[in-house]
């Protein structure tokens, strides 16, 4: 069996006796870590974890990745050592991140001409097998496109990502400074997790477009697990303040690229962060487009 180390799973078991006389018992799980050897280091789990019953509950980010062997041990009580057991393997496999760009995963902002534009994957991605995201694991590399005009500059195929001095004709940069001197774009936290963020300066996008920024993610131990984030942001001749939307029951909003999936006979709710000196909204108004 397999389980994402997001998931809770639970093991269940069927007791079958062949005896006459007190059928009392006691059952202890067990749970060893195995190796392509043998499965010899038993876990100890958390005290939370109740195994003494019939049935195994395991919450989720029990265990690390690997496969487990899950062993239940029955014993009769007035003859201890009549005892059976019997065993079950999992494998404990990784759920994936989620690649954000911006706060809440939210797929579309605004922002002024002069405004500078701060996307962090490294602060707001996702990894639902941890309490937190660790940012110094991946490596990021960024693309973008005039959203509706153009695609992501490449060569036969091959995508340029920002910074990358080769020119595609027929699909222009979304960054003037495309030359490689730097003066469009500042990459952050070079020393502990390089590139993790990308800070697009004021001045450097054109008024009146729509621009896609996309990330590519790639695990530094395992260049096989990858994650692509995508936002796209309009850009006016004003001041905007940025306002993230997200789920209020995040697993009820499934990220599929560059959207949110949504089941449509499920209720969803919705809420909004407004990100720096909101103190004078004045009124709120949703609208729904299609």
């Amino acid at each position: 069996m397999s389980y994402r180390r997001s998931q809770d799973f639970y093991i269940s078991s069927m007791i079958q006796f062949n005896c006459d006389g007190s059928l009392s018992t006691t059952t202890k799980w067990t749970v060893k870590n195995c190796t392509s050897i043998s499965c010899s280091f038993e876990i100890v789990l958390n005290e939370k974890v109740m195994t003494t019953f019939s049935e195994l509950y395991i919450p989720s980010r029990t265990l690390d990745y690997g496969v487990y062997q899950l062993t239940l041990t029955v014993t009769m009580i007035d003859l201890p050592n009549l005892k059976s057991s019997s065993s079950v393997y999992v494998r404990i496999t990784a759920t994936g991140i989620t690649a954000n760009l911006v706060q809440l995963g939210t797929s579309m902002i605004t922002r002024g001409n002069q405004q500078d534009l701060l996307l962090d994957p490294g602060t707001f991605s996702v990894d639902p097998d941890e309490d937190t995201f660790d940012a110094t694991k991946w490596k990021y590399t960024y693309y973008c496109r005039i959203y509706g005009l153009y695609n992501f500059p490449n060569i036969q195929g091959i995508l340029l990502s920002i910074g990358d001095s080769t020119i595609d004709p027929y699909n222009p940069s979304c960054l003037s400074s495309r030359s490689g001197n730097g003066t469009g774009w500042i990459f952050g936290n070079l020393t502990l997790s390089p590139n993790s963020s990308l800070t697009v300066l004021g001045g450097s996008l054109q008024e009146n477009q729509i621009y896609q920024f996309m990330v590519y993610m790639e695990n530094r131990k395992n260049s096989s697990i990858q994650a692509t984030g995508y936002v796209l942001v309009t850009v006016e001749v004003t001041h905007p303040q940025l306002i993230a939307v997200g789920c209020v029951i995040s697993t009820m909003c499934v990220p599929n690229l560059e959207f949110q999936l949504l089941n449509p006979t499920t209720q969803v709710a919705l809420f909004t962060l407004c990100i720096g000196t909101c103190t004078n909204l004045q009124s709120i108004k949703w609208s729904i487009y299609q």
